[in-house]
């Protein structure tokens, strides 16, 4: 069996520690949304077990608040030799390796709330579909510099193909 990759090895490149906002504004925006269609069918719909529904709604809603900085805190990424590499998650990780030859467009967005902390997100495009990588929470400045690098390593890499 050949050799695992060691991921410890190396320094994570973190997110902004301001995109901790961005995940809080997006879980209060969710949760009030699904908290008033809860409260319309309770209150309107007559649906019995819209309070229910809302009390989960808010239990779930809290809980996500509280891990919020955890979450964000566990998205990195590194630049290795031939690839990226990316990490998410808290109890169940994902871990993937973006080889720069595959890479075909590197995509930068920019939300609302991102916009205004000056934080933009950083998109793969492979010819996998099920690739999906995305680096959130960068400042904009470090977002653009590594979108040039990485298109720079992607046709360096793809010229040798």
């Amino acid at each position: 069996m050949p050799d695992r990759i060691d991921l410890s090895v190396g320094d994570w490149r973190r997110v902004s520690p301001k995109y901790v906002l961005v995940v809080i504004a997006s879980t209060v925006i969710t949760g009030l949304v699904l908290a008033a269609a809860s409260l319309f069918l309770w209150l309107v719909g007559g649906w019995p077990f819209g309070w229910l529904a809302l009390v989960v709604v808010v239990v779930i809603s809290v809980i996500a608040l509280i891990i919020a900085p955890r979450r964000a805190r566990s998205i990195g990424y590194r630049l290795r030799d031939d690839d990226l590499l990316f990490r998410r998650g808290i109890m169940f990780q994902r871990f993937v390796s973006v080889p720069y030859g595959r890479m075909q467009l590197i995509d930068i967005n920019r939300g609302p709330v991102s916009r205004m902390l000056g934080l933009a997100d950083l998109k793969f495009v492979t010819a996998a579909a099920s690739t999906g990588v995305m680096v959130p929470g960068l400042p904009e400045p470090e977002a653009a510099e590594l979108r040039d690098r990485l298109v720079e390593l992607a046709e360096s890499r793809r010229a040798g193909l």
